[in-house]
């Protein structure tokens, strides 16, 4: 038995947590919100979107660390080395960092250019759309490889 099993699993606890957060948003976003807009007039509906990419970016700006700290936190102290990880862990660990990659880019780019704009049009919003549905992509990546990495 792993002698820090209950921090090991408060961390995953955690993990799983801020998982959920930024993945689910990022469906919630995409899936639920987004087509619901299309029922309002563009000025009040990019004034929406606006305010809730806002929100949602405070949220990962919050999961995203904390997602990359738990994991990093268990592997020490499931006393695993960087070098000799199973498989699965390596996997998370690249998908995960591309994710962060994916998010920074996104706000430090298109949606400060979005909140800079004069006039922004909704080619700018598509462009964060397509940049969220990448990093949905890859959090749906993680999930799956989180969940059956461990059978290979």
């Amino acid at each position: 038995m792993i002698p820090h099993a209950p921090w090991l699993n408060l961390l995953l606890a955690l993990h799983i947590l801020a998982a959920t957060a930024w993945v689910g948003g990022m469906l919630y976003a995409l899936v639920v919100l987004r087509p619901a807009l299309g029922v309002l007039d563009p000025a009040p509906r990019l004034q929406l979107h606006m305010l809730t990419l806002k929100r949602f970016f405070l949220v990962v700006w919050h999961a995203m660390p904390i997602m990359l700290l738990t994991g990093w936190t268990m592997i020490g102290l499931a006393g695993w080395s960087m070098a000799r990880l199973p498989w699965y862990v390596n996997v998370m660990q690249l998908l995960g960092l591309l994710m962060a990659a994916v998010f920074l880019y996104t706000y430090f780019a298109p949606f400060r250019r979005l909140r800079r704009a004069i006039r922004p049009g909704p080619e700018m919003l598509e462009r964060l759309r397509l940049l969220i549905t990448l990093n949905l992509g890859l959090g749906v990546a993680v999930i799956v490889v989180a969940s059956l990495g461990h059978m290979w």
